[in-house]
């Protein structure tokens, strides 16, 4: 039986007709039992209620802050190195001591420059630093070295790759505008200690060279946020210009999220900080979408706010509100003149030493082979699908085993990529671990494959192999194989009697078959199979069963 609220809103959409249209999607929003029954009771508008919350879409738009593989900071000498000793890295211009000055370091303005052209910016040829002010513990100075005013590179573009369609096989590409690339220089770290109710400070990473790309609200979901930030940190890592270490903060990102109905104005935005690993970012992002979307179609108002993904609970929580604009106070940096790099050598001033300037045509043909153009030469050189490059690039190390199998092995690219994706990969992961950490080596995958095909053994037994070289590393394929006698049966006279006796106890079967139904002869095939525990030699069987129930 209907809850009342139910039947009150089924009569008033019965009795009066002229309801407007809004407080039927009001009273669906709010009384969501509601509106189930209402598109069973009231089929016209059930493709409206059903599609209601559709309208709302979410928009995203990233800022990564990527450290600068740099042996020194951005503005001092002080080494850079992940968990050292606390204020072991500490230069004097790093405590903020008085009377120290920066120094511009040269390979970071570089590698914003290189980051720059690999991401089709433009690059100032003239940019300047700018102090922002704002008081944290770990900030010594009080303020920020960044670029606010007249930045490195602005307006660039970052195409990166979702799979999609039926099956989630086809790769479809997609672009977000990149607005522009800082550099700026890292901020310390607090270490909270509940226990003594004290913060300690070490400014270890206080200077440590960062570039801040900015990304246009160009995303709708998690999904795509991520690609993008996976396709950045792929690029980067090519580049040489940033590890890309996600759990050690060399890549830590901002999602700026709201939602809205296509063609009305953007929705009042929150932001979700210090994503630390890419499959957080993708489930943050779609938490919020849906913790806001709930929000509205609650009648709520969405808080202008800046919220933390609790990875445990798997929700974003809030941390501060953003309702006040915060004046940063930026000024103009009396340290540093504007930073110029030159196009190419013939730019260059009378005076000017050629190895002390930056210049940019000399940079932009060191340019490494990106991923893009990595994947489309994986397709070109050996044939295999897009979706397969695309996997191959996006994991670490893939694309350097693959080509190491196809070294030691005749088998065919396709065949060899079904391999990793399926059985190598779904271990790797199934077990959290790098491709690098993987126990099969190329080479011992290779001579499997290799027995495989030149028909030692079946399919089935070659992936039992795979299994018991992952339990077994330093064992070859041949050594299992002789030892647990999985070699192929390939003895005519045995295999004829094996396939009698299939055919014999199945009789409805192979009636079926003689009846026109070929694909009854797999089963027979199966149970062939099973009997030699997948060591007989498929084609040979087939020959048999075919010549026994024709």
């Amino acid at each position: 039986m209907a809850a009342p609220q139910e039947q009150v809103i089924q009569k008033s959409l019965t009795q009066n007709t002229k309801l407007p249209l809004v407080c039927v999607f009001l009273t669906c929003h709010i009384y969501r039992r509601s509106l189930f029954y209402l598109a069973r009771s009231v089929p016209c508008l059930a493709p409206l209620c059903f599609s209601a919350p559709q309208h709302l879409v979410g928009v995203v738009g990233l800022e990564i802050h990527a450290q600068i593989n740099s042996n020194t900071k951005l503005f001092s000498g002080s080494p850079v190195g992940f968990s050292a000793p606390p204020n072991s890295l500490v230069s004097f211009f790093d405590a903020s001591l008085p009377g120290t000055l920066p120094v511009l370091n040269r390979r970071c303005v570089e590698a914003a420059v290189i980051t720059g052209l690999a991401l089709n910016c433009t690059i100032n040829k003239k940019s300047l630093f700018d102090r922002k002010h704002y008081f944290y513990a770990d900030l010594p100075a009080g303020y920020q070295i960044t670029q606010q005013r007249q930045p490195i590179a602005v307006d660039g573009m970052l195409t990166y790759s979702v799979l999609g369609g039926k099956k989630r096989s086809e790769v479809i590409k997609k672009n977000v505008l990149i607005k522009q690339i800082q550099l700026e220089q890292d901020s310390g770290k607090s270490l909270h200690d509940d226990v003594r109710t004290q913060t300690l400070i070490d400014l270890n990473r206080a200077g440590v060279g960062l570039m801040e790309l900015v990304m246009e609200p160009d995303m709708s979901c998690g999904e795509e946020a991520a690609a993008a930030v996976r396709e950045l940190q792929l690029i980067l890592q090519a580049l040489g210009t940033c590890q890309g270490n996600m759990s050690e903060g060399q890549l830590r990102v901002d999602a700026n999220v709201s939602v809205h109905r296509p063609g009305e104005p953007l929705g009042i935005r929150t932001e979700v900080k210090n994503i630390n690993s890419v499959r957080y970012l993708a489930k943050a992002i779609d938490y919020e979408i849906q913790r806001q979307i709930d929000v509205l179609l609650r009648g709520g108002t969405v808080q202008n706010e800046t919220r933390a993904y609790d990875s445990k609970s798997g929700e974003t929580i809030p941390m501060r509100d953003k309702e006040g604009l915060q004046d940063y106070r930026f000024m103009p940096e009396p340290n540093l003149p504007p930073l110029i790099v030159y196009e190419d050598s013939a730019s260059l001033p009378t005076g000017i030493d050629a190895c002390q300037a930056v210049v940019v045509q000399k940079i932009r043909e060191r340019l490494p082979e990106l991923p893009s153009v990595k994947r489309d030469r994986l397709v070109q050189m050996y044939g295999i699908l897009p979706e397969h490059s695309f996997t191959l690039v996006n994991e670490d190390g893939l694309v350097e085993y693959f080509e190491a199998v196809l070294k030691a092995t005749k088998r065919e690219p396709r065949k060899v990529v079904g391999w990793l994706t399926n059985e190598l990969l779904g271990r790797l992961k199934q077990q959290d671990v790098s491709v690098s950490q993987s126990p099969i080596s190329p080479s011992a995958l290779a001579e499997l494959l290799e027995l495989q095909e030149t028909g030692h053994i079946s399919s089935s037994v070659a992936k039992q192999v795979f299994q018991v070289m992952w339990r077994s590393s330093g064992k070859t394929a041949l050594q299992i194989i002789q030892e647990q006698d999985l070699g192929l049966v390939s003895d005519t006279t045995q295999l004829h009697s094996i396939c009698q006796k299939v055919v014999d106890s199945h009789p409805d079967e192979v009636y079926a078959i003689r009846n026109g139904n070929k694909k009854v002869l797999n089963k027979l095939m199966g149970l062939v199979q099973k009997e030699t525990k997948g060591r007989a030699d498929p084609v040979l069987v087939r020959a048999i069963l075919q010549e026994k129930t024709s």
